[in-house]
This record gives C-alpha cells, sequence and structure tokens, in this order.
C-alpha cells in the first residue's frame, strides 16, 4: 500500500468518525430539547392546578333553566378564557373556564347561555350581568383592537370577565348594546325597588310618630 493510499484511507476513516460523532450530538442535542419542553410542559400543568385549587372557593356553575325565555340574539364563534374582572391575566381555571372551546352563545330574558361543544356549558343569569365591551385581548389571547366580546358577570364573590370571538366579528357590537340594555334595565328594577322600600319605611315611620304625638 502507498503512502498516499493510506493517507486516504485514513482521511476516510477520520471523516467517517467524524460523522458518526456529528450525529451522536444532534441526537443528545434532540433528547437534552424533548426533556425542557416536557419540564415546561409538567411546569404549566402544576401552575394549571395550583391556580384552579386557589379557586377553589367558586361555586359550581349555573346551568341552563328549562325555560329560559325567547331568544334575544345568537352568536356562534370560540370562547377565549375567563380572568378577573378588570385583570386579563388573571386566569380563571376552575370548573373549565380555563379551556378554550368552540361556543354558541344564546340572549335571552333569563339571562346568557353559553353552549361548548368538548368543554362545560354554562349560564350566565341576567341578574349576575353587569356589562359588555369590546375589547383586545384576555388571557394570553390578544388580537386588533376591538377584536373580542368581553362579558363582565357575577359569580360567587367574584366578577369575571369572559372573552369570545364571534365568526362574524361585526355583530359584536349588537351584542355589547344588548347586554348593556339587559343591564341597565336591571338596575333601573333594582333602584325602583329600593326606592320603593324607602318610601315604605318613611311613611311607617311617620304613622309611628305621628300616633305617638297624638297619644
Amino acid at each position: 500500500m502507498t503512502t498516499d493510499r493510506l493517507t486516504q484511507v485514513l482521511l476516510a476513516a477520520e471523516k467517517k468518525s467524524a460523522e458518526v460523532t456529528d450525529w451522536s450530538a444532534r441526537i443528545g442535542w434532540l433528547v437534552g430539547l424533548a426533556l425542557f419542553v416536557a419540564l415546561v410542559y409538567w411546569l404549566m400543568r402544576q401552575g394549571w392546578k395550583w391556580r384552579g385549587t386557589l379557586q377553589g372557593d367558586l361555586p359550581e356553575l349555573p346551568a341552563t333553566p328549562d325555560d329560559a325565555g325567547t331568544a334575544t340574539l345568537t352568536m356562534s364563534g370560540r370562547y377565549h378564557g375567563s380572568t378577573t374582572a378588570g385583570q386579563w391575566l388573571d386566569r380563571i381555571v376552575a370548573h373549565g373556564l380555563g379551556t378554550r372551546s368552540r361556543a354558541e352563545l344564546t340572549l335571552s330574558d333569563a339571562g346568557l347561555d353559553v353552549v361548548r361543544p368538548g368543554a362545560t356549558d354554562f349560564f350566565v343569569p341576567r341578574a349576575a350581568l353587569r356589562e359588555a365591551r369590546l375589547d383586545k385581548g384576555i388571557a394570553g389571547k390578544v388580537l386588533t383592537e376591538g377584536g373580542l366580546l368581553i362579558v363582565t358577570w357575577a359569580h360567587g364573590e367574584r366578577l369575571i370577565d369572559s372573552g369570545f370571538r364571534s365568526d362574524h366579528a361585526a355583530e359584536q357590537a349588537a351584542w355589547v348594546e344588548a347586554v348593556n340594555s339587559m343591564t341597565a334595565t336591571a338596575g333601573s328594577t333594582d333602584t325602583a325597588g329600593s326606592t320603593d322600600t324607602a318610601d315604605s319605611i318613611d311613611t311607617t315611620k311617620h304613622t309611628d310618630t305621628t300616633e305617638g304625638a297624638a297619644r
């Protein structure tokens, strides 16, 4: 075997060894990346469970009543999550509220019915509705300005913002108007009831005072 031939054989062996070494490094890098992704996923799951534990005081979600009345508005779209009202990153995950899904919304005199295929349905009674608005983000989901319909409602001792995106974004403004009209009407009724009660109390006190003076 000549010197040139021997040199070629050695170079070929060295090149083959280098290729094997590169593959080993690549496999090790891929395994490390997979372990890192698994760790991040596990930490996210633990954080989700921890948040759910902290929100254990949240009552069960109301079910849709048998007679919800005639539908005022309907909407097909996506449910993007719920947060503590006014805190768009404080996600609520208890009772399935943290799960994004398709959603079918129905607004009636009884309240807001949210049907979610593959996830937990829920119903917001009319008395629990507080307001609706258009916004751009909730719970890590950011869209263009006014791209999300945010409905604020009371449940237990919490005020909750729930975010929805209609398949036809133009119809979301009508939902804001309808929900806010319902809450304004409910507020007026409550105010009138409070006024009547106060007047009744004042009348009773006045009557008692008059009778006392007459005696």
